[in-house]
């Protein structure tokens, strides 16, 4: 998701996207958001609430459409109402509390290991005793404001993202317009030796902050290279990916062009001399020109790692690129695909596990926008799943797309997801914020078949409340969901087509850094 640093109570949800869709997605419609802090006085947007910052800096938050003219005649939950496919059962439904029990205060990414499951939210994170899923236990709740508090874990390390200005990297931090030099966004680092009390240890400053992280270890061997430095890609140390957008020449930490990543160093034995090492330049000629259909490449929004392959795939705005990263501190791209008839904003990637394919998401609208309906068709706010090839190309082979009709006040569209581990097929679980979460078989790249899902109404018939699931895996056996309103979920698919999956175990699981698993 794509949210405003500055001062709201209510938000516009801005579309995506450019030409014909832009009239219809883009709506007065009112959503509690994070109160955040960069500000601009140049842009189309200038005076408008706006849920997302990129469309803002876009220009793309026109005001006086009306999403009525959706089609939502299909959508047939109201308010309070839930349903699923018949291999479905929620077994259990945490609800958000404390610090974290607010309408502003929204749900976001999941991790976990062993027994534990971390849940991002904008004010912190929350961690969970799984060891019995249907009777999950909340362990503790750690207060640190700072959307979107994106969430990984790493043996005793839990990195935690920081895209909105802050006025100091501390936990009792406050929003401070990012003009201001002093200003602070980047990532956190908490030891998590003890899940039940997390302790911060370091955090680094990071250009435009950080949305999103994407963790791989280092693949060389331990210990000390030329001249007694340490190793380049020692198994001693974690690599933090940082992905982040949206430039603005008055803002002196976030300056454009923005055509690279940051990566973070963290030494595992002393995770607080954590720093920042290098910013690689993704796109030395730049990304995908504005004017077009797809938003204009200024970043990444996410990368997904395959450390095991040493492959990354990065969904980065108006463009899909893969990596080689055996050089953990030199990541090359190695592929770059656009889809400019209907990717509007390139937002995540996840790999199957035999590395061979890849499924990017389109956030049309930011995360804000109902867009699962006829008026937007089953190929916009999508997926695209795509073969690689031999060479390394990436061929198109599909969308996906869930076929159920969602209300004009529910924000609907492709988000979080990951494997499901079934031998021998390609199997993925995903969230659709508003419209729940559907279970997919993509082993047959071009005809995708949906196998399990969940939904509920909309949390307000009258009123677009920014909502359901954030993110939606799977994880030895169980399907857990961080829903951004109505708290954790917990899920049992029963389905033939999964059968023995539920004997792939894991450690640790954090799916944009994903492991391989055996068949």
């Amino acid at each position: 998701m794509r949210i405003s640093r500055r001062r709201a109570t209510t938000a516009l949800l801005g579309a995506a996207a450019t030409g014909a869709l832009t009239a219809a997605l883009l709506s007065p419609m009112a959503a509690t958001a994070e109160v955040q802090a960069r500000d601009t006085t140049s842009d189309e947007c200038d005076g408008e609430v706006v849920l997302s910052e990129a469309d803002r800096l876009a220009g793309n938050c026109l005001p006086g459409n009306d999403t009525a003219r959706m089609n939502a005649s299909g959508a047939d939950l109201a308010p309070g109402e839930e349903a699923n496919s018949k291999n479905v059962e929620r077994i259990a439904t945490i609800a958000k509390q404390g610090a974290f029990a607010t309408e502003d205060a929204l749900n976001s990414d999941l991790a976990f290991q062993g027994k534990y499951a971390f849940a991002g939210n904008y004010n912190g994170f929350m961690v969970y005793d799984i060891s019995k899923p249907a009777r999950p236990k909340v362990v503790t709740q750690v207060v640190c404001a700072g959307s979107q508090n994106d969430i990984s874990v790493y043996d005793d390390v839990l990195i935690l993202s920081t895209d909105s200005s802050r006025s100091d990297a501390s936990c009792q931090s406050t929003a401070q317009s990012a003009t201001i030099k002093d200003s602070w966004e980047g990532v956190k680092v908490f030891d998590i030796s003890d899940p039940r009390k997390p302790k911060y240890v370091s955090a680094v400053e990071t250009p435009c902050g950080s949305h999103t992280h994407t963790l791989a270890p280092g693949n060389g061997k331990p210990g000390k290279g030329k001249g007694g430095k340490p190793g380049k890609g020692s198994k001693n140390d974690l690599y933090v990916y940082v992905s982040s957008y949206a430039p603005d020449a008055a803002f002196p930490d976030c300056q454009p062009p923005l055509d690279s990543i940051s990566i973070v160093k963290v030494p595992l034995k002393k995770p607080s001399a954590a720093t920042m090492i290098a910013q690689p330049v993704l796109f030395p000629g730049g990304g995908n020109p504005a004017g077009g259909y797809s938003r204009e490449t200024s970043g990444c929004h996410d990368l997904t790692a395959y450390p095991s392959k040493d492959i990354m795939a990065g969904a980065c705005m108006g463009d899909g690129i893969l990596l080689d990263i055996r050089d953990r501190e030199k990541p090359k791209v190695t592929e770059n695909v656009r889809d400019t008839e209907n990717f509007a904003f390139w937002h995540s990637a996840t790999f199957n596990n035999d590395g061979t394919k890849v499924v990017f998401t389109d956030e049309l609208g930011g995360g804000g926008a109902p867009t699962c309906n006829p008026t937007v068709g089953d190929t916009k706010g999508a997926n695209g799943i795509y073969d690689i090839t031999r060479k390394g190309d990436l061929e198109f082979k599909s969308y996906y797309k869930i076929p159920r009709t969602q209300a004009n006040t529910e924000n609907c569209v492709a988000h979080n997801g990951s494997l499901v581990p079934v031998k021998g097929k390609d199997i993925m679980v995903q969230a659709w914020y508003q419209g729940g979460w559907s279970m997919f078989d993509f082993t047959d790249s071009a005809n995708p078949k949906e196998i399990a899902w969940h939904d509920r109404g909309p949390n307000d018939a009258q009123r677009l409340v920014v909502g359901g699931p954030w993110s939606t895996y799977y994880y030895n056996g169980y399907v857990y969901s961080n829903e951004i309103q109505r708290g954790f979920d917990v899920f049992k698919v029963d389905d033939r087509r999964i059968k023995g999956a539920e004997r792939v175990r894991f450690d640790e699981l954090n799916p944009q850094s994903q492991p391989r698993y055996r068949e």
